[in-house]
């Protein structure tokens, strides 16, 4: 039985997901198993898109609907609830239930990247679903944290340095740097980021955003969102087949 599964947001093309289950429907010998973007110019295109796809079985939700797609669900897991944003949805018998695999796979690739001896404060750029599920997981773990768009703007930060030099956690959750954009980046000053920070960018395309160019270029650790998007995409399998 045919089965098709997709990712839906503004701007899918390069995305790597297609390529992540392509293959891995290919090495589980899944030939009836599918993997499509599904570009929609706004979230009220969903409902078009699940009654003319066939075999619709599952869907991952990036920027910018992980926030607007929850008015379409017929139900919400607790924890997604709690954060307030969907990046899974699974579909059965023409009912929709979304979930939150961000959060636990930020968690789960953020926690043994950090330091275990120092204690860090932490700055998360943007406030959108991406950083609700990653201000779900620094609460887990205990880091202090502020908001860059909601407790602070970028001119607090340029008119106060140690905002960025005291926060040595500091994370990317904005669509700024990704591909095909890639000369854009948060307007932060990178002098002030030293060889105690820890930077980590969600983008996984490109490799190297320009963020973290300038970031590595200040001695600071570096990470890209690629890790974090093989663990929520084999989060999302696992929802998608229980």
């Amino acid at each position: 039985m045919e089965k098709v599964f997709g990712l839906i947001g503004a701007a899918v093309s390069h995305s790597f997901s297609k390529a992540y289950f392509d293959e891995k429907f290919f090495r589980e010998g899944l030939r009836d198993y599918h993997y499509e973007l599904f570009p929609l110019r706004n979230i009220k295109e969903i409902e078009k898109l699940i009654k003319d796809t066939k075999g619709l079985s599952g869907l991952n939700v990036t920027i910018p609907y992980k926030e607007q797609v929850l008015k379409y669900l017929d139900e919400v897991d607790g924890f997604a609830k709690k954060i307030g944003a969907v990046n899974v949805i699974k579909i059965k018998d023409g009912k929709l239930k979304g979930f939150n695999t961000d959060s636990d796979a930020f968690f789960e690739t953020v926690e043994k990247w950090l330091p275990k001896n120092k204690t860090l404060k932490g700055l998360i750029l943007g406030t959108g679903g991406s950083s609700k599920a990653v201000q779900e997981s620094l609460k887990k773990l205990s880091v202090e944290f502020k908001l860059v768009s909601r407790d602070l703007t970028y001119e607090d930060l340029e008119n106060k340095p140690s905002l960025v030099s005291d926060s040595l956690l500091i994370i990317n959750t904005t669509p700024l740097g990704m591909s095909p954009n890639t000369e854009t980046m948060p307007p932060i000053d990178f002098e002030n980021i030293g060889p105690d920070h820890y930077v980590y960018d969600l983008i996984y395309n490109p490799a190297r955003t320009m963020f973290l160019q300038k970031a590595e270029m200040r001695s600071a650790t570096i990470k890209n969102g690629l890790e974090m998007l093989h663990v929520q995409a084999e989060k999302s399998w696992i929802i998608w087949n229980n």
